[in-house]
């Protein structure tokens, strides 16, 4: 079981299973979204996710046509961004993870709209 929450402590989330890859991606949504040179995250099973507080302060936007990103209405952070064409699977925000995941970062993508500023001397892969 891995457990999850916002910045404010008010949402509060479970996952019931393993994360198997996180990536790094660089598209200029996920840096907007993020504030940061690029957004960290992990695809996992719906079915495994679980809000165990702070449903009511949860705030969801369509930021492109069938993409909704889920977030702390009191203090920002994001957590998951469900597509509407593919719900058995969320994209978590793994920075919000409060447990050790017990895997690395696998993969940096969309490196063609990296911001310019941000120099990448990771080792690992690399698309886009």
């Amino acid at each position: 079981m891995l457990i999850g929450s916002c910045l404010c402590g008010g949402v509060k989330y479970e996952i019931d299973g393993a994360i198997e890859k996180i990536t790094n991606c660089h598209c200029s949504l996920c840096r907007k979204m993020s504030g940061s040179a690029f957004s960290s995250g992990a695809t996992i099973p719906a079915r495994s996710f679980q809000y165990v507080a702070g449903r009511e302060l949860l705030k969801q936007w369509e930021s492109s046509p069938g993409f909704f990103r889920e977030f702390c209405g009191r203090c920002g952070s994001p957590i998951v961004k469900r597509k509407a064409k593919d719900p058995n699977n969320l994209r978590l925000r793994v920075g919000t993870l409060d447990s050790d995941p017990g895997v690395t970062m696998s993969k940096n993508m969309h490196m063609e709209s990296k911001a310019p500023w941000v120099e990448i001397w990771d080792g690992i892969e690399r698309s886009g």
